[in-house]
């Protein structure tokens, strides 16, 4: 988990990121009620379905990459926003190129931090 500075600053470039899946890395910054969380899916990386209890919301920073919540199949572009509710099914795959996600959490999730 990346660490915040004494003014509440975040170098994420200097911030260790953990290989979550095959080509999936995150990057994470994690308060008392909230985390927050770089997502770099590699070309061919895959976030496996599942769901947790935790609110997520998101938007992609750069690329492209197929989502599916609660059963429902789109392709996110840069720039479009995801919310998805806690205990919902939900997947996510690059659609051939590096992709980059942001997302937020409440409340953290315990196993990332």
């Amino acid at each position: 988990m990346t660490s915040v500075d004494q003014n509440g600053y975040v170098d994420w470039d200097a911030a260790p990121a953990k290989e979550v899946f095959p080509g999936v890395t995150l990057t994470i910054v994690s308060g008392e009620k909230i985390m927050f969380s770089r997502v770099d899916l590699g070309p061919d990386g895959v976030v496996p379905e599942h769901s947790h209890p935790h609110e997520q919301a998101g938007f992609v920073v750069s690329g492209e990459a197929e989502f599916v919540i609660d059963g429902e199949k789109r392709v996110l572009r840069t720039g479009d926003y995801y919310m998805i509710p806690g205990g919902v099914m939900h997947s996510a795959r690059s659609t051939g190129r590096p992709t980059r996600c942001m997302d937020i959490f409440s409340p953290p999730r315990e196993e990332y931090r």
